[in-house]
């Protein structure tokens, strides 16, 4: 299959990604599921709307990382979940 072929399907063709990109590409990662529950839990959306303007920063700076280094920001490349 020639990149012509593939472009329709990704709406892109010749970018950089990585596996947490494309999370984020699909809205499931852990920036919009920490806005998702500010959103939804009733009154937490004014006690946390500092952390939800943070986690809808990071995403556009993570985009910005993966397209200018290749790689994941380190804060998520380096990421080990605590036993």
């Amino acid at each position: 299959m020639n990149s012509s072929a593939a472009a329709p399907c990704t709406g892109e063709t010749g970018t950089t990604t990585t596996p947490f990109d494309m999370v984020v590409r699909n809205d499931m990662d852990r920036y919009r599921l920490v806005m998702d529950v500010i959103d939804r839990v009733p009154g937490l959306a004014v006690r946390a709307a500092v952390v939800r303007r943070r986690r809808d920063d990071a995403r556009p700076h993570h985009h910005d990382w993966i397209r200018a280094h290749g790689t994941d920001l380190p804060r998520v490349a380096d990421w080990v979940r605590d036993a």
